[in-house]
């Protein structure tokens, strides 16, 4: 039931915009941990766990997680749920038919959300991250709670389980001439099974892996641009060199 509802929070929440008390919510810096491979590899079994009951990432093949350091026994014996071939496309456990019936629509594909949620307010691992991270109690929804990236979210908060119950302490300031509430802090109301900095940790790697996700290939493209820079700068430097001395007897 977790990983459903984790899947329809992202389905629902991903797909709106960071807006706040009619205003853009500011969106935390989600930590870069692309190149970490026990963060990744914790994203992973995340995803895995909470996502993919709904969600389907038909662009990634289970025996690409080799590249962050998986082997085949590993990714069979703990990934794997919903096939019995590594080689398979990750796609969710759910029937489309059945999807559609419960939610109204088919949870769109994951593979590349970490890019097409990018907008002017930050990089869509921003918007993913700090959309994890803002749930909070409301009595006036019909699902008790409500988001500050999505207000009036449809979905109940996937994680409160680990986040615990949180209510959100409000104050009002002035603003151009108006009057309105910006976000104070949060205030525990009842507390979850890890410590907030857990909590965000694990929310960190798990956007850490939608990120990767989106783009696997990245990092190895970043290391070879690095050595073709390298490569260009020596060869330029040769390139003055010799047509110097090619040119150095004529006046």
């Amino acid at each position: 039931m977790k990983k459903m509802l984790l899947g329809l929070a992202l389905a629902m929440g991903l797909s709106g915009t960071a807006m706040a008390s009619g205003a853009s919510f500011a969106l935390d810096k989600a930590p870069k941990r692309t190149n970490d491979m026990a963060a990744l590899q914790n994203g992973a079994k995340i995803f895995v766990n909470y996502c993919l009951s709904c969600h389907s990432a038909a662009f990634m093949r289970y025996n690409r997680l080799r590249d962050i350091g998986l082997t085949d026994k590993q990714i069979a014996e703990n990934l794997t749920f919903a096939t019995d071939k590594i080689g398979d496309t990750m796609k969710a456990a759910i029937d489309p038919k059945q999807a559609k019936e419960f939610f109204g629509a088919n949870p769109p594909d994951l593979s590349v959300i970490a890019r097409s949620r990018a907008s002017g307010a930050g990089s869509g691992s921003d918007y993913i991250y700090t959309f994890l991270r803002t749930y909070y109690r409301d009595e006036t929804k019909p699902t008790g709670w409500n988001n500050m990236v999505f207000p009036n979210v449809g979905m109940p908060n996937p994680l409160w389980e680990l986040q615990g119950e949180r209510a959100r302490v409000m104050e009002k300031v002035e603003s151009h001439g108006h009057e309105t509430e910006v976000l104070k802090g949060w205030d525990q109301v009842k507390p979850g099974t890890m410590t907030s900095e857990q909590f965000d940790q694990n929310v960190g790697d798990l956007v850490a892996y939608l990120q990767w996700m989106a783009e696997p290939a990245a990092n190895t493209r970043v290391r070879i641009g690095v050595w073709v820079l390298l490569f260009l700068g020596v060869f330029t430097l040769v390139a003055w060199r010799l047509n110097a001395a090619f040119w150095k007897d004529i006046k």
